[in-house]
C-alpha cells in the first residue's frame, strides 16, 4: 500500500491503477473482435482475469520508470511468483487451463530468468534456465521482504517437484511492455475505426467511463461479476451508433443532474413560468431539463461533435414550431381576454412544450430533456414565451431600479 504522506509514492499508486484499468479494456477491445465468449474482471484472482471459453489467463502488470531493469532478484518478479505459487498451492487455480502473464515496462536483461520465460515467439525461452536462475537467486539473496515468496516457491519445490516446473510453464514474461501513454494511443485507433478520427478522442473518453464505472461496480462487490463480451459488445455498439452522422452522445453524468431549483430562482426562464402560475414540483422540472440540456449542449460544442450552424439551425425549428402555436394563441384569445384567459391559454402552450415538443437536433437523438431544455433556454433569452404578454410583462424586470 502507498504511503499516504508520500506524495510520490502516493502517485505512483494511482497511475499504476490507471494502467491496470487501460489494460483491461484494451483486453476488452482485442478480445471482441474475436467474438463475445468471455470475460474480463480487474482486481479478482489477479490484476486482470479473462477467460475464454475453458481457459483462465492471469495478468500481473507492472509499470515502472525507464531505465528500470527485471532482475532475477526483482521484488516485482519475486512477489508474482508469490501470488502465483500460493494460488496454486492452494488449489484457487487450474495450471493445466491457466496461462500466466506478467507484463512489465522494464528491461529484461539479457540470459535473466525473464528473458528465458519470454514467449516462445521470441526465440529466448528457456524454462530449465529460468528455473536454475530463479533457485539460484533464491539461495543467495538477502532480502527479507522476500522470504514468504521464496518459501512459496520452495513449497512448490518441497511438496510436488514438478510444480515448479508447471508453474514456469504457464509464465509468460513480456519486457518493454507499453506504458499507459501508448496503451491509450491503442485504443484511440481502436476508437477512429468505430467512430472516425475527428470523434476519436469523444468516443474513447465516454467508452473508459463507462467502463471504469462498471469496473469500479464489479470490484466493489466481492465475487463482482466480471464484464462479458455480450455486455461489452453491446455497450461499445450502443455508443458507436450515438456517434453515426444522424445521433449525438448523450452523457450518463448530465442526464442525471438533478439541481437545486433556487440556483436557478433568476432565471427568466423560470420568471416566465412563475408569470403563468406553473406548480414549483413542474418549475423544478424545468429547472433540471435546461441544466441538463445546457450542459450537453455546451460539452457537444467543446467536443466539436456538431456541424458549424447546427445548433442556430436547430434553434430556429423550435422557435418557429412555438410561433406557430403562439400566434394562434393569441389570436383565439383576441384583444379583450382575461388575464385568467391569457394564463389558461398560456399553460396549454406549455404544456405541448413538455409532453409533446420532441423536434430532436438530430433525428437519432431522442432525449426528451433536449428539445425541453432548449426551448426554456430560448424561453431565457426571451425568444420564445408563453404568456401572450410575456415580453411587455419580462422586459419590465430587465428595466434597472426606478428607471421611468
Amino acid at each position: 500500500m502507498a504511503d499516504k504522506d508520500d506524495p510520490f509514492e502516493a502517485s505512483a499508486s494511482a497511475l499504476g491503477y490507471m494502467y491496470q484499468f487501460a489494460k483491461a479494456l484494451e483486453a476488452c477491445i482485442e478480445q471482441s473482435m474475436g467474438g463475445i465468449e468471455w470475460s474480463v474482471a480487474v482486481e479478482a484472482a489477479d490484476d486482470i482475469e479473462k477467460h475464454v471459453g475453458s481457459l483462465t489467463e492471469l495478468l500481473q502488470l507492472k509499470q515502472r520508470a525507464e531505465g528500470i531493469r527485471l532482475t532475477d532478484s526483482a521484488s516485482d518478479l519475486w512477489k508474482t511468483l508469490r501470488i502465483w505459487a500460493e494460488a496454486a498451492t492452494n488449489e484457487r487455480i487450474d495450471l493445466a487451463e491457466t496461462n500466466l502473464f506478467l507484463l512489465t515496462t522494464a528491461e529484461l536483461p539479457q540470459g535473466s530468468a525473464g528473458f528465458h520465460l519470454q514467449p516462445k515467439a521470441s526465440g529466448h525461452r528457456d524454462e530449465e534456465k529460468a528455473l536454475a536462475l530463479l533457485r539460484a537467486a533464491r539461495a543467495t539473496s538477502k532480502n527479507k521482504d522476500l522470504q514468504k515468496a521464496f518459501d512459496a516457491f520452495d513449497t512448490l519445490g518441497s511438496a510436488q517437484k514438478e510444480q515448479q516446473h508447471t508453474l514456469l510453464s504457464r509464465i509468460e514474461v513480456i519486457g518493454g511492455a507499453p506504458g499507459i501513454d501508448d496503451v491509450r494511443r491503442k485504443m484511440l485507433g481502436h476508437a477512429v475505426l468505430a467512430a472516425g478520427r475527428e470523434f476519436a478522442k469523444a468516443f474513447l473518453t465516454r467508452l473508459e467511463g463507462w467502463f471504469y464505472d462498471r469496473v469500479i461496480e464489479q470490484m466493489r462487490t466481492p465475487g463482482g461479476a466480471p464484464v462479458t463480451g455480450a455486455e461489452f459488445d453491446e455497450a461499445f455498439n450502443d455508443l458507436r451508433n450515438q456517434f453515426g452522422p444522424n445521433n449525438l452522445p448523450i452523457d450518463p453524468d448530465i442526464a442525471d443532474l438533478a439541481p437545486e431549483t433556487a440556483e436557478s430562482a433568476d432565471k427568466m426562464f423560470v420568471r416566465q413560468l412563475e408569470v403563468i402560475d406553473i406548480g414549483s414540483e413542474r418549475v423544478s422540472l424545468a429547472v433540471r431539463d435546461y441544466i441538463r440540456a445546457f450542459n450537453q449542449r455546451s460539452r457537444w460544442l467543446n467536443e466539436n461533435l456538431l456541424h458549424a450552424g447546427e445548433i442556430g439551425a436547430y434553434e430556429r425549428k423550435l422557435v418557429e414550431e412555438w410561433r406557430s402555436r403562439f400566434a394562434e394563441m393569441r389570436e383565439e384569445l383576441g384583444p379583450e381576454a382575461t388575464e385568467q384567459e391569457m394564463k389558461r391559454e398560456a399553460r396549454l402552450i406549455y404544456r405541448w412544450v413538455d409532453r409533446e415538443a420532441r423536434i430532436q437536433i438530430r433525428t437519432g437523438c431522442d432525449e426528451a430533456f433536449v428539445p425541453k431544455g432548449s426551448y426554456h433556454m430560448l424561453a431565457d433569452e426571451l425568444r420564445v414565451g408563453w404568456h401572450p404578454d410575456f415580453t411587455v410583462r419580462l422586459m419590465a424586470l430587465l428595466e434597472p431600479a426606478g428607471a421611468g
